[in-house]
């Protein structure tokens, strides 16, 4: 073949070629569409045999995009791989289109296919105001036809699905006008249609409500609050309405981006000028630069990324210092040099930051991607874990950017309660760029202990008479689990006690486990105590155990010693009466003492505490008898005063005194030599006062009784006979024989007063005189026996008793 002809024919085939490579195959889907969601077919747009891709090894190549769709190689299907959001792919609303750009490449033979799919935006997002509360001054001297900016809504979506237009609630003195940026965004100014009268009506609340044009229409609303001002007329001016700088991006901090003039035509405070941003301003341009209120100037105060934003938009109001200020408004367009900066990132998709001791190996604690915004080697990553060898913790690859994170070993939180994971991520870039992340997990704590108490008996002594409420003990249980694991509550296990429950008799605090008192407790009623304290956790499910709490009542040393004899009223003196011819070591009293408390407080003691004279008698001390220590003397006052203390032997010692009055009297009667005199005796006891009166009343007409019959007897003379010697004689009771120790009695003072001290102690007193009529003998007989007998028996005895003396 020709030479001219073969570079024809080959020009041709690369013209052929180079048409097809340069064709576009456009697509248009809405966004978010459901993964695995068809495109279309794209082996028939582009003329392919579908049962052929696989063979000639049909793929995509993306554009600085990530991977959203595939191809079915057996049916040629252009496919969803990943949910699309139009917002995160196109964020700058400077057009309302937004592509996605891929070649479609055949290897045998080669072939390239160019591939734009346009993603349509739905109205998924509503407009939002940057603040639901606008509040705005207003001079009551502005004219109609006065703008005021607002700030406006911002809406995600672009097109029809953007903020279409503003309604302002009804109102007399304003409206709204709307305006459009360069980029589409709507603007709105409140306009001023008639004159404000601050005295009528001072505040107007309006309504502020921003519609996009979406099939269903979306809105969003803010309060304007406007407060009315007086004066000030004029307002700063700037000298343009628009001002557009350029900026590279990592301008050094402190960088001047321009300084702003405003004038105002007043004078004084209100000709000075401070500048603001208003609140058309995002937040995030405020953060990335600083305006000086004074002389306006605007500096870089942040890092500056081109990758983040591409241009700023800033407005800045003018506002004088008068009262009721005036403020005047600019735009300052910012546009941003791109560099070479950017570091790789990671970011964590999901992640548990609790995970308990018991989840099984393969347990996925987190799910975490890396990225890189540069191209090329410098966008390609690699992802490790930073000490990975000691961590039971690893990295599963899940596809080409995301990564999961689980366990492979297992976990004891009573061994390490929570790990610090860092996550180290470095480019292939020259020199490499780098950033890591940690990811901080504790482990959660299951119920596995029970609580346990320092001991398994608590012995607690507490001394009667406590105060109600009195803390007793403090009953800390202790559980090595965590949270509500460890959050134990402890109660008192019921018994009851003499029907009364536990709970009525003691409490516990159930969250530090206090045991206190509720009741005054008294020894001479309870001893002791004996019950259970349950501590139980707050796990799921609880976990308990028990303590036993022996409660023991000391003894105090409250009750004063009761003196039950001798018996007496309050305060009152007890008589006694004794013959003065009593010999030593009578008992003339015995002083009994009770106490209701125990061991030593209840052990008494008897004590003289006053005493007239005190030779005179003795008193036991343990038994609380009083004797005399010797005969009484003409030379003893005839009344003698006691006072007896009964003492407890308590710390401090409790006391009861009692007053003993002690008469001595002299038994004097005078009787024939023949006369028999039985005499009945006087009992006197520890009886209550009213039988002591009913007795002493008995005893008096007894006596008369028998001083009459005396009489009569002495009038009538019989022969005398001795009281027999086994009838407890005077004699008798001193274990002597009848006559050798019976008393013989010369004077008739002295007989009298021994007949009153034997007739006091209950003993029938009988004289008989002697043989040779010297003086008398005397025998007393117990009252007991004497009352039984009749007369008869009496006057046997006499004859029998006188038939024995010599």
């Amino acid at each position: 073949m020709d030479p001219r002809r073969r570079w024809r024919l080959g020009f041709a085939i690369l013209s052929a070629l180079w048409s097809l490579a340069s064709a576009v195959t456009r697509y248009s889907i809405p966004e978010e569409i459901p993964v695995g969601s068809v495109v279309a077919n794209i082996a028939t747009d582009l003329g392919l045999d579908a049962h052929s891709l696989l063979e000639r090894k049909v793929k995509l190549d993306y554009i600085n995009s990530k991977k959203y769709l595939d191809i079915n190689n057996d049916t040629g299907e252009l496919f969803i791989a990943e949910k699309i959001d139009r917002e995160y792919l196109c964020p700058a609303k400077t057009s309302s289109f937004c592509f996605l750009k891929m070649d479609v490449i055949i290897e045998s033979p080669i072939r390239i296919f160019n591939i734009e799919l346009e993603i349509m935006d739905i109205n998924d997002n509503a407009p939002q105001f940057r603040r639901e509360r606008i509040p705005l001054d207003v001079s009551e001297s502005a004219t109609p036809g006065e703008r005021f900016s607002l700030t406006n809504a911002v809406d995600a979506d672009v097109g029809e699905n953007s903020i279409e237009t503003y309604y302002l609630s009804e109102s007399n003195e304003f409206t709204i006008e709307i305006q459009s940026g360069s980029d589409g965004t709507k603007y709105v100014d409140l306009v001023l249609k008639a004159s404000l009268d601050r005295e009528k009506q001072a505040v107007h609340t309006l309504i502020l409500t921003a519609v996009d044009g979406g099939i269903p229409a979306r809105s969003g609303t803010a309060s304007i609050i406007i407060q009315v001002l007086d004066t000030n007329d004029n307002s700063p001016q700037f000298d343009r309405q628009v001002y557009s700088v350029d900026l590279i991006e990592n301008a050094p901090i402190g960088t001047l981006i321009m300084q702003l003039n405003a004038t105002d035509l007043d004078e004084g405070v209100n000709a000075d000028v401070t500048y603001s941003f208003t609140l058309y301003t995002p937040e995030k341009t405020q953060e990335k630069f600083s305006l000086d209120p004074s002389n306006g100037e605007i500096r870089v105060k942040g890092v500056i990324d081109f990758e983040e934003v591409k241009s700023f938009e800033m407005y800045v109001e003018a506002k004088d210092k008068a009262v009721n200020a005036l403020s005047g408004q600019c735009k300052i367009l910012v546009f941003i040099t791109d560099l070479n900066d950017n570091h790789p990132e990671i970011t964590i998709k999901s992640s548990q930051s609790l995970i308990k001791e018991n989840d099984p190996i393969g347990t996925v604690i987190a799910v975490i991607s890396v990225s890189d915004r540069d191209s090329g080697d410098n966008g390609k990553v690699v992802l490790s874990i930073h000490n990975a060898e000691i961590l039971p913790f690893a990295l599963n690859k899940s596809s080409d950017e995301f990564f999961a994170l689980t366990v492979t070993k297992s976990l004891d939180r009573e061994h390490i309660h929570g790990y610090d994971i860092i996550l180290h991520v470095t480019d292939r870039g020259t020199p490499p760029l780098t950033d890591n992340e940690t990811i901080s997990v504790t482990i959660q704590d299951v119920n596995d202990n029970s609580p346990t108490f320092p001991q398994a008996l608590y012995t607690i002594h507490l001394m009667e008479n406590n105060e109600p409420g009195a803390l007793l003990a403090s009953l800390t249980a202790h559980d090595p689990d965590l949270h509500e694991n460890q959050y134990l509550v402890y109660f008192i296990v019921e018994k009851e006690i003499v029907n009364t429950s536990m709970s009525m008799l003691f409490s516990i605090n159930p969250e530090n486990g206090n045991l206190y008192a509720l009741r005054t407790f008294d020894y001479e009623r309870e001893k002791e105590f004996l019950f259970h304290i349950e501590a139980r956790d707050s796990g799921l499910p609880p976990l308990s155990s028990n303590v036993t709490v022996h409660i023991i009542l000391l003894d105090q040393n409250d009750n004063t010693p009761l003196i039950v004899s001798p018996w007496r009223p309050q305060g009152a003196v007890i008589e006694e009466k004794i013959p003065r011819s009593s010999d030593k070591g009578s008992l003339v009293t015995k002083v009994i003492a009770l106490d209701a408390d125990s061991m030593q407080n209840s052990r008494i003691t008897y004590q003289f505490l006053q005493i007239t004279d005190t030779p005179l008698f003795s008193l036991d001390q343990y038994n609380g008898e009083i004797r005399t220590t010797r005969m009484f003397s003409y030379r003893d006052p005839k009344d003698q005063h006691l006072v007896i203390i009964a003492r407890d032997n308590g710390e401090p010692p409790r006391s009861a005194t009692v007053t003993i009055k002690i008469s001595t009297v002299e038994v004097v009667t005078q009787f024939t030599e023949t006369t028999e005199v039985p005499v009945e005796y006087d009992l006197i006891t520890d009886l209550n006062l009213y039988l002591l009166i009913g007795l002493g009343s008995v005893l008096f007409l007894l006596l008369i009784t028998i001083l009459v019959i005396i009489v009569v007897k002495c009038q009538e003379p019989k022969p005398s006979q001795a009281a027999p010697q086994g009838r407890n004689s005077i004699i008798s009771q001193r274990n002597s024989s009848t006559i050798a120790d019976s008393t013989l009695i010369s004077s008739d003072a002295y007989w009298y007063s021994l007949f009153l001290a034997e007739t006091r102690k209950g003993k029938v007193v009988v004289r008989q005189p002697l043989p040779n009529g010297t003086g008398f003998i005397v025998s007393s007989i117990p009252g007991s026996a004497a009352l039984t007998e009749t007369s008869a028996s009496r006057s046997s005895t006499l004859q029998e008793s006188s038939s024995d003396l010599p």
